[in-house]
């Protein structure tokens, strides 16, 4: 099925969560935020939220730096 991950349209298989998705691409920010349709999912939502087609997905990596 097609997504949008940050702005860029991307083929994943079907059957995906939000847990699942961040595996996928090997995400490993532990401070990663998700934002799913403009609307921010709580991490420990991360292994019942599942994605659509067409669905809109933000992975944003917060810099703590100083």
């Amino acid at each position: 099925m097609e997504i949008i991950l940050n702005g860029v349209k991307e083929k994943i298989p079907s059957d995906m969560t939000i847990a699942k998705l961040i595996s996928y691409f090997n995400e490993q920010d532990k401070g990663l935020i998700v934002e799913l349709n403009n609307r921010y999912v709580f991490p420990h939502n991360y292994e019942i939220t599942y994605i659509k087609p067409g669905d809109i997905i933000e992975f944003i990596n917060p810099d703590f730096g100083g």
